[in-house]
Order: C-alpha cells, then structure tokens, then sequence
C-alpha cells in the first residue's frame, strides 16, 4: 500500500502516491440498533458511590455509568450530585434511544438514592413504579460464643 496522509481541510495539498484519509469524528458511544421503549433502571446506591444501569425488559445491559466513572473521586463519589450527575447521563441516553416508560429498582442505603432518580425524570420518561431492593437482614449472623477465662 501506500503512505497514508491525514487531510483535514485542503485537498490541493495530496501528494502523489499518497493515500488521503480524513479523520471522523468520534462517536459517543454505542447505540443498540433494536429500539426499546420499555426498560428496567437500577440503582444501587452505597455510602461510597452510586451505579445506575439501564435494561431492557429481559434484563439485558443497555447502558451503565457511575459517579466514578464521571470523573468523580474519593468522597464526591458518595454525594448526591454525583449519583443525579449519573442519573442524567442514563437519562439523556435513553432518550436517545427512544424509551418511553420504565421501572425502577432501586439498592442501597446511599445518599444518591432520589437524586438519581429525579435527575432520570427530567428527561420526560415515565416511570411506572419504584421497588426498593435493599437487603434486610432477619437476624443477621450468629454471635460469638462467650469468652471463658
């Protein structure tokens, strides 16, 4: 083959033997190309960062972010901006995918619990119900037998 030259804006300026290429822009993102317009949001919560990932119905990952994957470090990850931050990264993307109606399901006893989910809703999707997952423990584990001295 031959060289290969990045030409940006002049064409004039291709030299003989040269293979032009021109830069594309990058995309975003992938984009699934089966439209959705019903999905599942999770929201799992803790005291040191905030998950969200969007589903189809069938369970199958459309898209994820986190606070930490924003950019977000340390401490900030557990804020609540942080998770409506993420909340509004999902809801932008599934607004580009079309989806008009989901569920929430939501885990964890972290500050970004509602934040998360009201920043998703500035994005005029309909929200048909809320599910809190959180683990409870009945009992919890057994305690330590007692010390003898």
């Amino acid at each position: 083959m031959g060289k290969i030259k990045i030409i940006n804006k002049k064409e004039d300026e291709k030299v003989e033997g040269e293979v032009a290429v021109e830069a594309a822009p990058k995309a975003t993102g992938k984009t699934p190309k089966a439209k959705v317009v019903a999905g599942t949001l999770h929201v799992e919560a803790t005291f040191n960062n905030t998950k969200v990932v969007l589903s189809d119905k069938k369970g199958n990952t459309l898209f994820w972010t986190s606070a930490g994957a924003l950019g977000f470090k340390g401490a900030k990850k557990g804020t609540p901006f942080a998770a409506s931050k993420a909340g509004a990264v999902i809801g932008e993307k599934a607004k580009m995918l079309g989806i008009k109606e989901v569920d929430v399901k939501v885990k964890g006893v972290g500050s970004g619990r509602e934040p998360t989910i009201r920043a998703f809703m500035a994005y005029d999707i309909e929200i048909s119900g809320v599910r809190d997952l959180t683990p409870v423990p009945h009992n919890g584990p057994k305690p330590k037998k007692p010390r003898r001295v």
